[in-house]
């Protein structure tokens, strides 16, 4: 699905690239994964990928209510309140609709769903992220996740108790210790980061980063526009025989950003991410 389209007709000079795309994979019957995206002028977008938990129905009710409450809340919102006020309040939105539906439907009541957002406006990154979809950020051809997966495994990578190969292939990796929707009150990872002109961000579901490493998504979509990219990606994934849904969202910065304006700090982070992802190759 391509997004350089706004709702109230074409964009006439975008300055950034996006697609999104869902497929079922090789080994399932139904879609627990959803995504979404909503143009809100020539420099802002928000887009989202979100993958259900709970059953059979319940995955695909709560993905899929995750993704549309969070934009339609976004859109409602004041302009005033900026996009990471914006974007956390239509989170939260969605997390009490989530949670309100399973207590009054029994059929519904195990739902929970992950849920990475992310809104862009003026070359800023403004994220929200719960549960095990991933966000990464491709620059300079080199590839980092900026979101940390909410699980039992991770933790405790994270904690030293178990190395990343190991939860590579955990049968438990997939264990949440977050997820949206299961509880009234969540807790989000925020992010807000200066994009750079060129930069990319890959945001995708287990489905896709279960079967291809890090430094393979990069390589793999390379040269590749945002559309052929999500494509190409779903296509390597399922010929590897992926047993997940998978989800993938690929935005590009077309134009130039005021970033070069951002404190130190702000760099010396996105370095920091960068350098840790070296040492842990």
């Amino acid at each position: 699905m391509s997004s350089l389209e706004q709702r109230n007709g074409p964009v006439r000079t975008p300055v950034f690239e996006l697609a999104v795309l869902s497929d079922v994979g090789t080994n399932r019957d139904n879609n627990e994964d959803s995504c979404g995206h909503l143009i809100d002028g020539d420099n802002s977008v928000v887009f989202a990928v979100a993958d259900g938990v709970g059953g059979y129905e319940g995955g695909e009710v709560a993905s899929a209510m995750a993704i549309e409450v969070t934009l339609e809340a976004y859109r409602e919102s004041p302009a005033a309140w900026g996009p990471a006020k914006r974007l956390q309040r239509a989170v939260q939105r969605a997390n009490i609709e989530i949670h309100n539906r399973a207590l009054t439907v029994p059929e519904l009541r195990r739902m929970a769903t992950t849920l990475s957002a992310a809104a862009i406006s003026d070359g800023v990154l403004y994220a929200a992220h719960i549960g095990d979809c991933r966000i990464y950020l491709v620059r300079h051809g080199r590839i980092q996740q900026i979101t940390k997966d909410h699980t039992v495994v991770a933790e405790r990578v994270r904690m030293g108790l178990m190395s990343a190969s190991r939860a590579r292939t955990h049968p438990e990796r997939s264990a949440l210790s977050r997820s949206l929707g299961h509880d009234l009150i969540v807790s989000l990872d925020r992010i807000t980061l200066p994009l750079l002109q060129d930069d990319r961000l890959i945001m995708c579901s287990d489905g896709l980063y279960n079967v291809l490493e890090d430094r393979e998504i990069e390589r793999e979509i390379h040269q590749l526009e945002a559309e052929a990219a999500c494509q190409h990606l779903v296509g390597v994934a399922n010929e590897r025989g992926t047993a997940d849904n998978l989800t993938v969202a690929v935005f590009t910065m077309k134009g130039p950003t005021n970033a070069v304006a951002v404190r130190s700090g702000w760099q010396a982070w996105v370095a920091g991410i960068f350098s840790r992802g070296r040492q842990g190759r």
